[in-house]
């Protein structure tokens, strides 16, 4: 049986520019825009990281449950687990995997979707100046009905409303707004400045539109509560990776007080830094409903394709599993911030 040790060797030999480390925490990567790397320093990045290791994980024996159960609704869609896959197109183009790009970013997308797909949970795919991969976000939509939330840069509205037709008429589950890639260094580089997304603006697209809207890059109460406002059903707190600004607060530090304000209001997801079962439990219990996985996934996928995602994503539903077991939770709607302890 192949394991994920092997994935990561493979992916470590075809990759050109991810190091593929123990541990992916920005450290080797430090500034590699456009690639794989945190802004300048990158301290953004292992912010993102460290942020986890902030807090530990409390043990209730007593009251464990044997089998607990990790599946969640979103969208009143049953995944198997909370944990989604992070939009990440372009990971084949920047790691100069050899091959024609456009090829491999469908090649990539439809591996990871059917991956994703066969562990029970959804794809976020993305946008770019290339338009082949938001294309091929649609494309794998497209082969796999409503596991694909199409990802959209904040273009001007109207080209934020036809990309989102696009995901409609590929019968995508959602779709999605990242609006902190407006100064995404990718984009300048093809020449595709990109608008910032104000609350008029996002009413408008919104209302456009007829699939679920999800607003990523949140990471404040006052935007998520603006996001609530215009008609989203979602947000996705996160600090892009840690590719958009050196020096940002981490998504988990602001999750508490995001929750506090839009929990139950808004379907809440975070990115950054997840990397096992525990940072799930972790996150969950601060008050996400979901995760959302990049780099780890871009990783199995290219070392491992479609049986690489699955494993990879089974491998952190049993991490999860394991975590609940130990905290005494039976299920996701008993967790809570009693099982953590901020380390000093």
């Amino acid at each position: 049986m192949t394991t994920l040790e092997e994935i990561r060797k493979k992916a470590r030999a075809k990759m050109k520019g991810c190091y593929v480390c123990p541990d992916c925490d920005g450290n080797a990567c430090s500034g590699m825009i456009p690639g794989y790397g945190g802004m300048r320093t990158g301290q953004s990045f292992r912010n993102n990281r460290l942020s986890f290791q902030k807090y530990g994980l409390l043990s209730h024996l007593l009251s464990a449950s044997k089998n607990p159960d990790t599946t969640c609704s979103i969208f009143g869609k049953t995944l198997s687990m909370p944990i989604l896959i992070a939009p990440v197109s372009g990971y084949v183009h920047n790691g100069k995997i050899e091959g024609n790009p456009e090829e491999k970013e469908y090649e990539y997308l439809f591996s990871m979707t059917e991956g994703a797909a066969k562990a029970g949970t959804l794809v976020f795919t993305g946008d770019s100046g290339h338009a082949y991969m938001y294309e091929a976000g649609i494309a794998a939509s497209k082969k796999y009905p409503k596991h694909v939330i199409p990802t959209i840069k904040p273009r001007k509205n109207q080209k934020i409303i036809e990309k989102a037709r696009l995901a409609e008429q590929s019968d995508a589950f959602a779709v999605a707004n990242d609006v902190d890639a407006v100064t995404s260094a990718n984009m300048r580089f093809f020449g595709q400045p990109l608008e910032v997304e104000r609350l008029k603006n996002l009413k408008y697209i919104i209302s456009s539109i007829h699939l679920p809207f999800i607003v990523k890059g949140i990471m404040s109460p006052d935007e998520a509560l603006l996001c609530l406002e215009a008609g989203a059903k979602g947000i996705v707190i996160s600090n892009h990776g840690g590719r958009i600004l050196d020096g940002m607060a981490s998504p988990l530090s602001v999750l508490p007080e995001i929750s506090a304000v839009v929990k139950n209001r808004l379907t809440i997801f975070i990115d950054g830094g997840i990397r096992h079962g525990e940072d799930v439990l972790k996150a969950l219990a601060l008050g996400a409903d979901a995760v959302l996985i990049g780099r780890p996934a871009a990783i199995a996928n290219i070392g491992g394709y479609a049986e690489g995602v699955t494993l990879l994503l089974d491998t952190l539903k049993q991490e999860l599993q394991d975590a609940m077991t130990i905290t005494g939770i039976p299920d996701l709607q008993h967790i809570s911030s009693n099982i953590l302890q901020k380390i000093k």
